[in-house]
């Protein structure tokens, strides 16, 4: 099978020189395409956003944040944007945080990155009002809705405003602040429960080396649009969904909310979307059930195999024959990239029939993230493509069906996890980053993922849910001994729950409580209360739903470590509700 076309890029040197270049070369164009409080849309451009970058990063480095730790925390928004340019581009190390984190672990992270200061979404000012007590070595709380300052308390418009008036009086020391694209530039934590969490150290030269790797692959010019929906503090939609649009002048808009995506795609008209297949699946079902409803559905399947036919002889009448079902993705929507998790490649066959290509890919936090994908004109829908170019990974250990290790090399592989070097040793080895999942690849260079050796927790929306972390809650416990997390797929909302099998503490339950309670009934009643208490520290998607009890220790190794697959095979019982 013939490779597709490699397409030209222009070099950039760090994410400086991205924005630099974009302004210069996009300036008036739009950038983003942002609806106002009065629910119009409105543009910014490319030089007005670079000079918002440049006022906000000279106001901060006024503030005595130069070379400090600052994180950002919000929803999809311009603000959150200006905010890590303004921080990546001659103020420090950018901290990306997730807004649904719980407070505890909010503090935790924020004390972890050492952070000086932290950028955030007026909406969630109750959270940072909760913590701000416990964290006194965070200099300044900066709040993207507020207009007042007060003590630690700071405004973000007024921060631009100062910085404008700054650069104004001549002073460039922010602008002409020279970027060093080989040390670190943005941690991102893995997750956010407990000092489990892995915090992944990315350079510029990952970042810019992973965004031309992609413009090689995917032919995106300025007259393409995005609908930004999924988490930007998540490297898959910070990179493809912010930073390469940024690179390829791309107009950016932003989705209001998962409830919304179906408006804001007719409002915005993207051409381009990055997606996790969860949502792509929701559209297709969507699709079909409206087709069957208005009795178009054996339509829409003679209207597909004609088209098909017709592509055979170069004749490409999708856009005309499927115009109704593309209106609803605004009808200008030619790709979408999938990734996080695997896509239904009966999904991605029917908006290729259709007329939009669906190019699943892989990639990881490490490697900055996009490793493989597939192409608008070489494709495999049951794969996650090829490497990108300047991008190798290999199989390792490779069992008699073919099956390995995925084992990834380029200058898009991290530099190294915060603060632990014995982590970063067991993955970084001779140049590769070891992946932990496994796969296969077939004679066209195309790689297939046929499982994880990680114990991580996929869910279908992409969210990573690390075992060990729902673990360390729940052992928390008093009554709990030991318990065993895993993720099961449920057949009739196709959702991802998180399961546990829980051993209570006998000793514990009987020294502390009656002799009642230790009555199988009461025993079911005192643990589901305590998964309970746990659920409530965790964001809704890490939350337990279901669980079982067992009297017996889990089999285990010499070190002690829980024989995690050989207790799930064994397994048979049906776990009760938490």
């Amino acid at each position: 099978m013939k490779k597709g076309k490699i397409y030209e890029v222009r070099n950039i040197t760090d994410l400086k020189d991205l924005l630099n270049q974009s302004s210069e070369l996009f300036g008036d164009k739009s950038a983003f395409y942002i609806k106002g409080k009065d629910d119009k849309y409105f543009n910014i451009t490319y030089s007005e956003f670079k000079n918002d970058v440049d006022s906000l990063g000279t106001s901060l480095v006024k503030l005595g944040l130069k070379d400090k730790f600052v994180a950002v925390m919000g929803e999809n928004r311009y603000e959150w944007c200006t905010s890590y340019l303004s921080i990546a581009n001659g103020v420090g190390v950018v901290v990306p945080l997730d807004k649904e984190l719980p407070p505890a672990e909010m503090q935790n992270l924020l004390t972890r990155s050492n952070a000086a200061a932290i950028i955030y979404s007026g909406k969630y000012q109750g959270i940072i009002d909760q913590i701000e007590p416990e964290l006194p070595d965070v200099r300044h709380f900066i709040n993207m809705d507020s207009d007042e300052d007060q003590g630690r308390f700071l405004s973000y418009s007024r921060l631009v405003d100062a910085g404008k008036e700054i650069l104004a009086s001549g002073d460039s020391s922010y602008t002409d602040a020279k970027i060093d694209p080989e040390v670190l530039g943005v941690l991102l934590f893995t997750s956010g429960t407990t000092n489990l969490a892995k915090g992944v150290m990315l350079s510029h030269k990952n970042l810019v080396y992973d965004i031309m790797a992609i413009k090689k692959m995917i032919d995106v010019t300025s007259e393409d649009s995005i609908l930004s929906i999924l988490p930007i503090h998540h490297t898959f939609e910070c990179t493809c969904g912010f930073l390469f649009p940024i690179y390829t002048g791309v107009r950016i808009s932003f989705n209001e909310g998962l409830k919304h995506i179906s408006k804001n795609l007719i409002e915005t008209s993207p051409s381009l979307m990055i997606v996790v297949p969860l949502l792509l699946e929701g559209m297709y079902k969507k699709i079909w059930e409206q087709a069957e409803k208005k009795g178009m559905a054996k339509k829409l399947r003679t209207g597909i195999k004609i088209s098909n036919l017709l592509r055979v002889i170069g004749i490409d009448m999708r856009k005309k024959l499927f115009k109704d079902v593309l209106s609803n993705f605004g009808g200008k929507l030619r790709f979408v990239i999938a990734g996080a998790a695997a896509l239904d490649p009966a999904v991605s066959k029917f908006l290729y029939d259709i007329g939009i290509n669906a190019l699943q890919g892989y990639g990881l936090t490490e490697c900055s993230p996009v490793v493989t994908g597939n192409r608008e004109d070489c494709i495999k829908h049951h794969t996650i493509g090829y490497t990108l170019p300047g991008v190798e990974m290999k199989i390792v250990n490779m069992d008699k069906h073919g099956v390995g290790e995925f084992a990834v090399r380029g200058g898009n592989v991290m530099l190294g996890y915060f603060q632990n070097p014995e982590a970063t040793e067991q993955v970084l080895k001779d140049g590769w980053f070891y992946t932990g999942d496994l796969g296969t690849v077939d004679k066209d260079g195309f790689f297939t993922i046929t499982g994880r050796q990680k114990n991580v927790i996929v869910t279908k929306n992409g969210k990573n849910i690390f075992p060990e972390e729902v673990e360390s809650y729940l052992n928390k416990s008093p009554y709990i001994l030991e318990s065993l997390v895993w993720g099961r797929e449920d057949e009739n909302s196709d959702e991802t729950r998180v399961c546990a099998e829980i051993v209570p503490d006998m000793e514990a339950i009987k020294s502390n409580l009656t002799e009642a309670s230790t009555t199988k009934e009461q025993l079911l009643k005192l643990i589901s209360a305590e998964v309970k208490k746990v659920n409530k520290l965790m964001p809704h998607y890490k939350q337990i739903k279901n669980f079982e009890i067992r009297l017996e220790e889990f089999v285990k190794t010499t070190t002690k470590k829980i024989k995690r697959y050989v207790e799930r095979n064994n397994n048979k019982q049906k776990p009760k509700k938490a």
